[in-house]
């Protein structure tokens, strides 16, 4: 009698070690089979030296636009993120019919669950991924300083958190360290900075292996250095401004870099400084002519293999821009040039050569006038252009231009 006590008492106490065990491991379970589906992003590097950008198993070229929308009579502080009149819903059904497959958000919002809705809604509603990126303290006044370790040790601190609370959103395609870093740094200070990216890559590596690293980087300057300093980025982020067409950056990113990239940014404004009027054909003649400049330098195309896409600067215009230290001047979009580039040469002529007006390089423009809470979008000449491009094919595209078959 006694020892079937004691092995009742023996089986009662093993149920009560191994039910919580597997009451947790069951809750795991239903948890793992409900958690959202992380498709691993990767660069491919083919035979021939192509590289291509995998979501998957799958190629994925980078249909994308640099996004911010910021409502008319705000400046780059509005924080859209939680906007209640969400205007992403109103963008992603525009950027679903234009064909956008990527957006590029330069720094996450203070709130990571408005982050995560916003991200979340822009990929479940209209499968559009995110780049997110951190701009390493670029605007930072005074100026940062990357061989201040105390200051690096905030910035990683903010970079890795940013991949914490964003690794595991489906939505995510890349991360990008960086914007215009390089165009205040000499070669001293810029091998300091690489290395400092390269240590935050490497970071970002182990805390999350499916998602690459990018860096960006405006034009090629220093290249070589990053090269060297920095080998553990995955791509370069480029940043170009040269009118209609890239010239031979495509040579010096492979000479200088030897890695694929996406072009970060790119673009053209639509008003003409000299006629002093919106000029929407020329905008949309230069993002054609760039498209197709990237196209040709994808995998399997005819030249240099190494474009992954780019992100079009940009979706709306940003109507602060100009004068952005007079609040009143917000509500207006300005007309007057703020710096000058002879690449874009329609305007150029005009007198004292400034011909870049940074309130007009949308491919949507905005209305003081509003709909559903949000300034109403007004789709632009290089919309639709893009549009039609983004139907075809890589090979339709590079075929009509060279009227020659194509080697995969």
């Amino acid at each position: 009698m006694e020892k079937k006590s004691n092995k009742r008492a023996l089986f009662v106490i093993l149920l009560l070690v191994l039910l919580p065990a597997l009451f947790i491991g069951g809750c795991l379970l239903i948890k793992g089979a409900f958690a959202p589906k992380i498709d691993k992003v990767s660069v491919n590097k083919l035979p021939n030296g192509h590289f291509q950008l995998l979501v998957g198993k799958e190629p994925y070229l980078i249909k994308g636009v640099c996004y911010q929308p910021i409502a008319v009579g705000q400046d780059y502080a509005y924080d859209f993120w939680g906007d209640a009149a969400k205007p992403w819903l109103v963008d992603g059904k525009l950027m679903r019919e234009m064909g956008i497959n990527t957006v590029r958000f330069y720094q996450p919002g203070r709130d990571p669950q408005e982050v995560k809705r916003l991200i979340g809604d822009l990929y479940k509603e209209f499968n559009i991924r995110t780049i997110m990126g951190h701009t390493l303290g670029v605007y930072d006044f005074p100026p940062p300083n990357y061989a201040d370790e105390d200051y690096c040790l905030q910035m990683k601190e903010q970079v890795l958190g940013m991949v914490s609370d964003y690794k595991d959103e489906p939505g995510i395609l890349l991360w990008l360290l960086g914007n215009e870093n390089n165009y205040s740094l000499d070669e001293e200070t810029s091998r300091v900075y690489y290395s400092f990216i390269n240590d935050l890559a490497k970071e970002i590596h182990k805390l999350d292996p499916n998602h690459p690293v990018v860096m960006g980087n405006g034009e090629t300057f220093y290249l070589e250095i990053a090269r060297e300093a920095a080998p553990e980025v995955d791509i370069l982020g480029g940043i170009f401004y040269r009118g209609i067409s890239f010239g031979n950056a495509w040579q010096q990113i492979q000479d200088k870099f030897g890695k694929p990239v996406v072009l970060i940014e790119f673009g053209c404004d639509r008003y003409n400084a000299l006629t002093k009027k919106e000029d929407e054909d020329m905008q949309a003649k230069f993002l054609e002519s760039q498209w197709k400049e990237i196209i040709r330098n994808s995998y399997g195309m005819t030249g240099k293999g190494i474009a992954l896409g780019g992100c079009i600067f940009e979706w709306t215009d940003e109507w602060w821009k100009h004068d952005s230290a007079n609040p009143a001047s917000w509500f207006v979009q300005d007309e007057e040039a703020g710096w000058s580039n002879g690449a874009y040469y329609f305007d150029i002529e005009v007198e004292g050569h400034l011909n870049m007006n940074e309130e007009w390089y949308g491919i949507v423009g905005l209305s003081p006038e509003k709909e559903s809470g949000i300034n109403k979008r007004v789709p632009k000449k290089a919309y639709y252009v893009l549009k039609a491009l983004w139907s075809k094919s890589p090979q339709e595209i590079v075929q009509s231009q060279r009227g020659i078959k194509i080697n995969q």
